[in-house]
């Protein structure tokens, strides 16, 4: 890597951790760029190219990820929508659906006791969501099959 490849993939990092530090802010991409010391739209280009998703797509994913864990701990659709910083409980749903692949309430009613019984770190990337993996999975994967994975290996 070239000394600007890797000052760019600093700022970018920048970027990204104000994401995952600030997600329940409102959030647009030219704050985003700001961050990262780009124009919004080579930012765009550069966030894709280095992390294989839009800006956007990250933070609503990081939102998304957040809301399931609040989801798992009892918390109402509502107030999980709106912890998150999500502005519309109807668009937060829809999202929440496409990325998860069942609505709020189903995924909130659903047992969770194997994701609770496992370290926070491990249930993390056990159950971060997956865009266009099909329903009932999470990165592609069923997802009883991922908690027992998870159970087994933290027993392990």
């Amino acid at each position: 890597m070239t000394p600007q490849e890797l000052a760019n993939l600093a700022h970018l990092r920048r970027a990204r951790d104000l994401i995952d530090r600030e997600y329940a802010r409102p959030l647009d991409v030219p704050t985003m760029a700001r961050r990262a010391l780009m124009s919004p739209a080579h930012f765009s280009r550069q966030f894709r190219a280095t992390y294989g998703e839009t800006p956007y797509s990250h933070l609503m994913t990081r939102r998304i990820e957040r809301a399931m864990a609040l989801l798992r701990a009892g918390r109402s659709v509502t107030d999980a929508c709106m912890e998150v910083g999500a502005t519309s409980l109807g668009s937060f749903s829809s999202r929440f659906t496409e990325i998860v692949g069942e609505t709020p309430s189903a995924y909130r009613a659903r047992e969770h006791r194997a994701v609770t019984a496992m370290p926070a770190c491990v249930a993390k990337v056990h159950t971060r969501p997956a865009r266009n993996a099909p329903a009932g999975t999470i990165a592609g994967k069923n997802i009883m099959s991922r908690i027992r994975e998870a159970v087994s290996a933290a027993a392990d």
